[in-house]
């Protein structure tokens, strides 16, 4: 097991203890102001980010900052109430730790919710889009978050995302809705498009998001999906419509977090209520079962993971430094052996 992998499961291990032993097999990030879905877990055990090991500080109002373990029906689960951005300063590594971690915990299903902005014109606030594509400028333009060393042990060095989210755990958020009377808010098949933020898109930029089929637009949630996918998750997104897009001018007024907050203030119990329908054993049950359970390092593997870290590319970089001073004195020997002889 590398050193990346072996980070993962060092935390694992640490907030397994903390909760008992106990593996959840769901996660849920919150989106902005969505960390009520933490509220519905029976037998809570919270845990600050700031006592988990390379977790970073959420500074978006919104974001509380704190795991919650807890029963979500008859379902273990975690709840991540507060993600991290790539806009706070967090390197890509950084926002997609927690759900490598969630996989070493044992999560089979990831949940991610945001607040989104609509750019389909049918769009109203307070819609929720149940997310089946997305469009990741900022992963696709370089800044991806599984750029550099491939860790085998999680993942493949290329995964596909064109089947990223699960069409059954979609088809399922539409029954929930329609128990819940709530279809007429629900917007299928959308197609979520990722912006690194922090401001908000400037008419020509929605334009041209929504020219290419985008239905909403956030800050978040891809680099989280492409972890999950990577590491083999399923995964079921939901975006919370908060306002409407401006594309044209004087078409509606400019975007705030405030507006943002106040929508999801009276619009988010939708999501919680289509969340806990969803999260229910005998929905999950072949879902779950379909996921692998999470290979675990042996005991007694650390020095293997240290042995495969150095060969991983720097044992080569070693090798050429010593065949390079070979090198070097050699060719110091000759120069000092001709010298020698025209004297």
């Amino acid at each position: 097991m590398s050193s990346a992998s072996a980070s993962y499961e060092l935390v694992a291990n640490r907030l397994l203890a903390l909760i008992g032993g106990k593996v959840p097999e769901v996660g849920i990030i919150c989106g902005s102001g969505l960390s009520g879905l933490s509220k519905s877990l029976s037998d809570p055990i919270t845990v600050p980010y700031s006592d988990i090991p390379e977790f970073p500080d959420t500074t978006v109002a919104g974001h509380t900052g704190e795991l919650v373990f807890g029963s979500l029906n008859d379902v273990y689960t975690v709840c991540m109430r507060g993600r991290f951005h790539f806009y706070e300063g967090n390197s890509m590594e950084a926002v997609i730790f927690p759900v490598r971690v969630m996989r070493f915990l044992g999560v089979k299903l990831l949940i991610v919710t945001n607040a989104a902005g609509g750019l389909n014109k049918v769009f109203n606030v307070g819609d929720i889009m149940i997310i089946q594509d997305h469009f990741g400028l900022p992963a696709i333009a370089g800044n991806h978050p599984l750029r550099g060393h491939n860790d085998n042990n999680i993942g493949p060095r290329f995964p596909s995302v064109s089947d990223a989210y699960d069409e059954d755990l979609q088809n399922l958020v539409l029954s929930a809705a329609q128990d819940l009377n709530l279809r007429d808010v629900i917007r299928p098949n959308g197609t979520y498009c990722y912006v690194s933020g922090p401001m908000y898109e400037s008419r020509a930029e929605s334009r041209w998001l929504r020219s290419i089929g985008g239905d909403s637009v956030g800050m978040s949630t891809i680099p989280e999906v492409i972890a999950a996918k990577h590491c083999g998750m399923k995964i079921l997104g939901l975006s919370l419509i908060t306002n409407k897009v401006v594309i044209e001018k004087g078409e509606f007024t400019p975007a705030t977090h405030k507006e943002v907050l106040e929508a999801v203030e009276k619009s988010g119990k939708n999501v919680e209520s289509i969340v806990k329908k969803v999260v229910c054993r005998s929905n999950l049950a072949g879902l779950l079962a379909s996921v692998p359970e999470v290979v675990r390092r042996p005991a007694g593997a650390k020095a293997d993971a240290k042995k495969e870290d150095a060969s991983d590319g720097k044992g080569l970089f070693s090798n050429n430094v010593a065949i390079i001073g070979a090198i070097g004195a050699i060719s110091l020997a000759l120069f000092a052996w001709s010298r020698a002889r025209h004297v």
